[in-house]
């Protein structure tokens, strides 16, 4: 017995017409009810009952199906089951991923996970910056995304991934129909900065910096979210800083008298980068990983 007969009775089986299930295996009819009672002769029963004009099975016939289908599909899955074997073990790698990453970084961080998905899954861990730097050094995460600055660890190597530029929010009516703004115009404006789940060691660095250029007014909001920030801007008591591509997640200030304007005399950028331990990229564990990952962002993101 070979596999083909058992290929030929079963859809013979299913169609319950030698001509129709002769088409769908690309052969002539008379071959195949040939092939059907050789089947016949070698188990030593009749798999069907035929007339002019019907055929329907046996006894012998109705048992035989769902052994043959069995068979068949424990042969058709030979292949699938070797790959499998043999396939290396994925391994399972933790990503920190703070808030507020931009699309256009998830579908690289996508593509870096579909380039690696044979060997790796990859799962992404949420998390503030300062946390998920920390999570790396000390081993719990593989790598993360972070907003620089993350400090000067001579242990963390990392790429960067995005260049993301920072605009003025600002009460709409004060400066309606405008195309940018002046860090000048705002020093009668108190700076509100960002919710405090959102503040990282590059918001408090810019907050200096708009010190010194001037800029002495501060509102702080303890436990305000983006629509407590928004409130205030929008009632024309202060400005607020954030990024400047409508996409960004983090572009969260969504009230009718609030707009973001670039500045003309300031021009500041967030940077995104992906951080790893240098033991581990370099002859350790993630040197594969770590290599595909330069790939992957060999050209960094702008906004």
């Amino acid at each position: 017995m070979e596999l083909l007969h058992l290929r030929y009775f079963v859809a013979v089986a299913q169609e319950l017409n030698f001509s129709t299930a002769a088409r769908k295996l690309h052969m002539a009819a008379s071959p195949l009810s040939r092939r059907i009672k050789d089947l016949e002769s070698e188990l030593g029963h009749r798999l069907f009952d035929r007339d002019t004009h019907h055929v329907t099975l046996t006894a012998a016939g109705s048992a035989l199906l769902p052994i043959a289908r069995g068979v068949l599909e424990q042969c058709d899955s030979i292949q699938w089951r070797l790959d499998e074997a043999i396939r290396p073990q994925r391994t399972t790698l933790l990503l920190g991923v703070p808030s507020g990453i931009h699309p256009d970084l998830r579908e690289r961080i996508d593509a870096f996970a579909e380039r690696v998905g044979d060997r790796i899954e990859i799962k992404r861990w949420p998390g503030a910056t300062e946390r998920l730097i920390d999570a790396v050094c000390d081993g719990r995460l593989a790598m993360t995304l972070a907003r620089l600055p993350v400090g000067g660890d001579p242990a963390l190597e990392h790429v960067p991934v995005m260049s993301e530029r920072l605009g003025a929010v600002v009460p709409l009516d004060r400066f309606s129909g405008r195309e940018s703004v002046a860090l000048a115009e705002l020093a009668e404006l108190s700076y509100v900065g960002p919710p405090p789940t959102m503040t990282n060691a590059y918001f408090r660095g810019l907050d200096q910096q708009l010190s010194d250029l001037g800029i002495k007014k501060r509102i702080k909001l303890n436990s305000a979210a983006f629509d407590g920030v928004s409130e205030i801007v929008s009632s024309g008591l202060a400005f607020s800083i954030s990024m400047l591509d409508p996409r960004s997640p983090l572009q969260n200030y969504q009230m009718s008298n609030v707009t973001i304007l670039p500045f003309s005399d300031f021009h500041p950028k967030m940077e995104t980068g992906l951080f790893w331990r240098q033991d581990r990229a370099h002859g350790g564990d993630l040197e594969e990983v770590a290599a595909t990952a330069r790939e992957i962002f060999a050209e960094p993101l702008h906004f």
